[in-house]
């Protein structure tokens, strides 16, 4: 195994690293999939001089077993589902819209709670510089890009510390650029690559969004 990283501030500022081509320029945002990909996209934001919003995206858990994805749900009605894991599993139709209407719930809880009055950010004709702590499947990315494409931006950069192999290449079809730490040919769990896989709070994302707000004001 490759060498973990200790937590996602230092996952965040290595891949900072290696986007200083977008560093202090007034057409790019950085937008963190909470909620751990927020820790890691605030690093980028600090680092590059860059302003920091959310993505909202909620991934579809399959039932008893909440970390394996059989898709993901994002803001304008975007879903985006995994047949391969909803064939393995056989789930009834009714059993996956209980689970839909679950994680909407859930996406608006979080729209109100990170965003309060504030408006998505203006990305048209901009470079969104879309951050996780890593990727599995891949569901969840494709719903935040399913979500960001409709608003026109012009390039969507994905920036990850670690992901399957097969998944980059994959995702690389629909997105501009890929930034990526870490390329295992088998992933097993994202949390086996970090020392520190601490569940990142509401209080903690909303913090992170505070600061950097202040300090790109």
């Amino acid at each position: 195994m490759k060498q973990r990283f200790h937590d996602r501030t230092e996952a965040g500022k290595l891949l900072a690293a290696q986007l200083g081509e977008y560093a202090d320029r007034l057409d790019v945002w950085v937008l963190g999939l909470p909620r751990g990909g927020v820790p890691v996209a605030y690093e980028i934001a600090q680092a590059l001089n860059l302003p920091l919003d959310v993505c909202l995206v909620r991934k579809l858990g399959v039932p008893g077993q909440p970390e394996l994805a059989m898709g993901a749900i994002a803001a304008g009605n975007v879903r985006v589902l995994n047949p391969e894991i909803l064939e393995s599993i056989r789930i009834s139709r009714l059993a996956l819209q209980q689970v839909i209407d679950s994680e909407q719930q859930e996406l608006e809880r979080r729209d109100r709670t990170y965003r309060e009055n504030r408006p998505e950010p203006d990305v048209q004709g901009k470079t969104v510089i879309l951050v996780d702590d890593g990727i599995a499947t891949g569901s969840t990315l494709r719903a935040a890009i399913a979500t960001l494409r409709p608003k026109n931006p012009q390039e969507i950069v994905v920036a990850v510390p670690v992901a399957p192999l097969s998944t980059c290449e994959a995702l690389k079809e629909i997105v501009d650029k890929i930034v990526c730490l870490t390329l295992p040919e088998r992933l097993n769990a994202i949390g086996m690559w970090y020392v520190d896989f601490s569940q990142t709070s509401d209080q903690e994302v909303r913090n992170l969004l505070a600061q950097q707000t202040i300090t790109t004001a």
